[in-house]
């Protein structure tokens, strides 16, 4: 079992940026893939990003590429999303997710996520 939880969140001015963090129990086989998605109020929850722990391989929404990085620690202990170019748009619970494999994993395992908030 993985235990992911995220920290990180807050409000923010459009334009500004914020880094999120997901920290892992432990670099298993669980969290070869890592994900982060996001839910705004109703509205279904969308993948964002996701890196393979083992190759580095990325991938970024379409609303998101060119402003949001997706990275791990060393250790692949914990994940990192820095947001840059922060929009209005971006406002939503972000989520860590890990396990599975594909676009944006499968979401095996989910952390409590963490709110962004994006002001004008």
């Amino acid at each position: 079992q993985v235990q992911l939880v995220e920290s990180g969140g807050g409000s923010v001015q459009a334009g500004g940026s914020l880094r999120l963090s997901c920290a892992t129990s432990r670099n298993t086989y669980d969290t070869r893939c890592m994900a982060w998605y996001r839910q705004a109020p109703g509205k279904e929850r969308e993948g964002v990003a996701r890196i393979y722990s083992g190759s580095g391989s990325t991938y970024y929404a379409d609303s998101v590429r060119g402003r949001f990085t997706i990275s791990q620690d060393n250790a692949k202990t914990t994940l990192y999303l820095q947001m840059n170019g922060l929009k209005l748009e971006d406002t939503a619970m972000y989520y860590c997710a890990a396990g599975g494999y594909g676009t944006y994993c499968s979401g095996v395992y989910w952390g409590q996520g963490t709110q962004v908030t994006v002001s004008s």
